[in-house]
């Protein structure tokens, strides 16, 4: 299906989850001078308008950007996402907001490279196009442009089977984010699939996914059955800014499971997590929780005592 525009969503609180952690793990990948490689399988459009086209029919970057905006006490870790997000807005008015393929491109080095797959028709167009206008940019300052050469690839194609030819990368060094619209049940299913093969094929990258935290039994089986995959370790942490819904619509929940996490991370998100309860929840059943551990694997399980605020 390709009915999925990340447009109607751009901004709102599972983004703030999604890209607070990405790039904590791409800084976390800087700290080594050896080049790596991104890999985004759902790349969407890359830039979003916020007061036009689709993010202003739901207007939901109202339960995530918005109440962070003028915020002036924030952690680390936030403070860094929001200066990336500030620096896309110069003129100080919250109109544009970075998709995770800008906000990879604005973290990573020179050396590095970033390998972007979307399937949408109209959305690989607009990523595109941005990055076009990157590139351009990038030239009046006088800068090597992005795209052109080997730095930047966007492909045409269906992220999950795409990726397969890029694993392991030349460096041996990388970090996948999986992030599919879950459109479909298969997508649940998929992702599983995905990073069973990707383990065999580079068993020491790190891989990020994205997921809603729904009512549905594949959501709720979702992070059970990644637990069980063969990396080193895994984190796992969710956002809820408010309760379910009577009527059981609308997004309220979403996590992040990381595989191969950095061990800075769990320590970020401590500090960070509970701030974001307290800035973007909407009700008393706003909270966060937080688990890391070892595969579960039968007897063996390791996993630790959920951190909740």
């Amino acid at each position: 299906m390709l009915s999925y525009r990340h447009g109607f969503h751009a901004g709102n609180h599972a983004d703030v989850l999604k890209h607070l952690v990405l790039i904590q793990l791409l800084q976390y990948m800087n700290q080594k001078d050896a080049a790596y490689t991104y890999i985004d399988t759902h790349s969407g459009a890359g830039l979003y308008a916020l007061d036009s086209g689709y993010a202003m029919k739901n207007a939901e970057y109202e339960t995530g950007i918005a109440p962070l905006w003028d915020k002036k006490d924030l952690p680390p870790a936030l403070a860094e996402y929001m200066a990336l997000i500030k620096d896309l807005n110069p003129s100080g008015k919250m109109r544009y907001y970075p998709g995770s393929p800008y906000c990879a491109d604005k973290v990573m080095r020179e050396q590095d490279r970033l390998r972007l797959f979307e399937l949408h028709p109209s959305e690989i167009k607009i990523l595109s196009e941005n990055f076009r206008k990157l590139d351009a940019h990038a030239a009046e300052q006088g800068r090597r442009p992005t795209v052109r050469g080997k730095r930047v690839i966007i492909s045409d194609g269906d992220g999950f089977e795409s990726m397969k030819a890029l694993l392991p990368p030349p460096s041996r060094r990388g970090l996948v984010l999986i992030d599919p619209p879950y459109e479909v049940k298969d997508d649940y299913r998929r992702v599983k699939v995905a990073l069973e093969d990707a383990l065999k094929r580079f068993p020491t990258g790190t891989y990020a996914v994205w997921y809603p935290a729904l009512q549905r039994q594949e959501s709720r089986q979702l992070p059970e059955k990644l637990k069980r995959l063969a990396a080193k370790d895994w984190l796992n942490v969710t956002l809820s800014i408010s309760g379910p819904s009577p009527d059981g619509f609308g997004l309220h929940s979403s996590g992040m499971f990381i595989l191969n996490p950095p061990w800075t991370l769990m320590a970020t998100l401590k500090e960070t997590m509970p701030y974001l309860v307290a800035a973007l929840g909407r009700d008393k059943e706003a909270r966060f929780e937080l688990e890391s551990g070892a595969p579960l694997t039968g007897m063996s399980a390791k996993a630790q005592r959920p951190q909740r605020g």
